[in-house]
């Protein structure tokens, strides 16, 4: 455990589907900076909930990775493959308050008779009023109603959505028997009394999902603070699904550099010299939250490029 104190609590959580590459790496420089510009403390959670996606030796290597680069974090690294009765327990909460029910409806099913949304098609509630005869349970759903949720991001602002007119009720425990990341993300920031959640704004439409179970199980809901995520020149999120190179782990400081770069916290030509501790000791007296770029997602032109800038706020 650090010197840092409690009131403050962030998190890092990756999935170990491979290395670490540099979309990554900025959403973990900006958590670590957010928190120990505060004094608080930085938490790292494996969510290898996926297990079918998740990599053998992934999670070590990513936790090498973020000490070569000069992030030690506090307490124990939590994986939530080891946190099914965790869940359980939420979710025999929501059945309690009739917040959820199951469905037997199939992907093909659901696609046949749903409009479509911005994450696909909107479920229909088909099955809210109970299975059809002979028909066997699929997945778990939430029953939204009318719930309309709105919060403020401290980077992208104001966030409204209409939950089950917009998503529909979403599922919670899978098809699969595995739980859905909704549900777990939820269940493990209240455990580990995560204060503020830093990330990248690809996780932003989850949110007002996540303070709809916030508030169904009893939960603080947390602040939120959504960072533009770095994008291929096709426009898509850099992830191992789009090829994204993994971050050197012999040489940090250039990386690293890149990525304060990216998040608007100009590195001079002084700090750039530095060692990587110093860097670091720069990094964290001048993180600034006016810096951050006002925008969802940034080119990240050759990752290989350090001197990568990002887009001025107006």
């Amino acid at each position: 455990m650090s010197q840092y104190p409690r009131d403050y609590r962030g998190r890092f959580a990756p999935s170990p589907t491979g290395p670490l590459h540099f979309g990554s790496l900025v959403a973990a420089v900006g958590s670590y900076l957010q928190a120990r510009h505060q004094q608080g403390q930085w938490l790292v959670r494996m969510e290898d909930l996926d297990r079918p996606r998740c990599v053998k030796g992934a999670d070590s290597q990513i936790l090498k990775t973020l000490e070569r680069y000069g992030m030690v974090w506090d307490g124990e690294v939590m994986y939530q493959s080891q946190r099914d009765t965790a869940y359980n327990i939420a979710l025999e909460q929501l059945e309690a308050m009739n917040a959820c029910y199951p469905c037997a409806c199939s992907r093909s099913e659901i696609a046949a008779i749903a409009r479509p949304g911005s994450e696909g098609p909107i479920y229909p509630g088909t099955c809210r009023k109970g299975l059809a005869e002979g028909k066997k349970v699929n997945a778990i759903r939430t029953r939204l109603d009318d719930a309309v949720i709105s919060f403020h991001d401290l980077l992208q602002g104001e966030i409204t959505q209409y939950l089950f007119r917009d998503l529909g009720d979403f599922v919670i425990r899978r098809a699969d028997s595995l739980f859905a990341y909704q549900l777990a993300v939820v269940v493990d920031d209240a455990e580990q009394g995560i204060t503020e959640v830093v990330r990248g704004s690809d996780l932003l439409e989850s949110t007002p999902r996540q303070i709809w179970l916030q508030q169904k199980l009893g939960y603080h809901t947390p602040t939120y603070l959504h960072l533009p995520i770095a994008v291929n020149a096709a426009g898509e999120k850099l992830s191992k699904q789009t090829f994204a190179t993994a971050i050197d782990d012999q040489e940090p400081r250039p990386q690293l550099i890149k990525a304060l770069n990216f998040l608007g916290q100009q590195v001079p030509g002084d700090a750039a010299d530095s060692t990587l501790d110093d860097l670091w000791q720069w990094a964290i007296q001048h993180w600034s939250l006016a810096k951050l770029p006002a925008t969802r997602q940034i080119p990240a032109a050759d990752e290989q490029d350090s001197s990568i800038l990002p887009p001025i706020n107006n």
